[in-house]
Parts: C-alpha cells; structure tokens; sequence
C-alpha cells in the first residue's frame, strides 16, 4: 500500500524543534566554539563545516563500532576529524585527507588545543593516490566521505574493501541540498544522486539514508 503524505512521520525542522534539538546533544566544548567562530570568519565556505549535532553523532558512532583505525576524506577546519578523534579507542588513529594546506592548517590548532593531536594523522595530497596507498587489508573501523562529491564513487570503491565485516562508511551531503530527489539533478546533486544509487545496488553493504543536517548516507560491511 502506498503511504500518503500524512502518514510520513516527519517533523519540520522549524527553528524552534532545531534549538530543541541541539539542546538534547551533548554541548560543544570551548575547542569546538572556537572553531566555529574560526571557520565563519572564512565567509561562505563555512558552509562546509558539519553541524554540532552532526559531529556528536560521529563520536557515539565512533565509540559505538569501537574504533581504532578511522578515515576521513575531507578535512575542511577539522570540526569532523575532532569528532571522530573523540570517538577513539585508546591508541586509535584517524587518517584523514585533504589538499589545502590553509584550512587544515586551522584544524591542526584546534586538534592541538583539544590534546587529540597524536590521534590524528592529516595527509596534504589527492585522496585517492593517499586511499590506493594504504594496506589492502580489511582494518578500517569507519569511513567519512565529505569532499568533493564527483569523487564519492571512486572513494568508495577504494574504501569499501579495505573496512572490516561490521565496519561503518559514512558520506555527507547524501541529499545536497534535496537536489539528489531530483531526476533531473545536474553538476553535484546529479553526482550525489548516482553515488547514492550506485551504494544501493552494492551488495557488500546494508544502507540508509538519515535526514541529518545535509543527509549523511549510513551504510555497514557485511
């Protein structure tokens, strides 16, 4: 049976059930608001930068797959990378690519003021000649996708068969904007779209598509 529209159990995010929201996440901490005053000084490109609650999500899931060995491609002003960084076994280590130098170079104060410095292991360089470097071994715990995203599939495919059985990838902006929605989706929401549809079909994964912030498509290792 088709549902209808009325029985979508959706709740519109007004401003008033968003400050809700972020009232039941745990509260940023002083490194964190540092680093979103940093980042907005940067203009619009601190759009870029993913929301508090989307960075406690990241640490619970994190702490939830028990992970030591995490890879992030994408690093902006490094709010993500903290986050995962928090979520670490003792010991853990995040791998994280991206190719300004100025940016993370924002990130890598933030990262030492916090004390996760040493948990962090930032690599200035095209991710995919970074990703076919590592070992091909299944010991990735957790993948975060938030870079350019005609790249997402090619990523993927680099990451998915170095993440253990029960291992967790992630990828931001999985509805760009409700652009992916769009069959007639052009530029980024057309590549977001295809990279979606192409996780989908992958038969060595279970996925979904949560509706936090921009999207964040959730998929485990079988």
């Amino acid at each position: 049976m088709n549902r209808q529209p009325e029985d979508v159990k959706t709740v519109p995010l007004t401003p008033e059930v968003y400050a809700y929201l972020l009232a039941q996440a745990e509260p940023q901490t002083e490194v964190q608001r540092r680093l979103v005053e940093r980042t907005r000084a940067l203009g619009d490109r601190a759009v870029m930068q993913i929301p508090h609650e989307q960075g406690v999500f990241l640490t619970l899931l994190a702490k939830l797959a028990g992970a030591r060995r995490i890879v992030e491609v994408g690093t902006f002003t490094g709010y993500s990378t903290l986050a995962l960084a928090a979520g670490l076994l003792p010991g853990g280590r995040v791998l994280t690519c991206d190719v300004s130098a100025e940016w993370t170079a924002i990130a890598q104060e933030a990262w030492k003021e916090a004390g996760l410095a040493d948990r962090i292991e930032l690599v200035l360089a095209p991710a995919l000649d970074t990703l076919r470097a590592l070992p091909a071994e299944p010991v990735v715990d957790l993948v975060f996708l938030d870079a350019n995203k005609d790249g997402y599939r090619d990523y993927w495919e680099e990451l998915v068969p170095r993440v253990r059985p029960g291992g967790l990838l992630l990828a931001d902006n999985a509805l760009f904007g409700g652009a992916a929605a769009d069959p007639g989706a052009r530029g980024n929401g057309l590549a977001v779209r295809e990279f979606n549809a192409h996780v989908r079909a992958d038969g060595r994964v279970e996925s979904l598509l949560l509706p936090i912030a921009d999207g964040l498509l959730f998929a485990r290792k079988l």
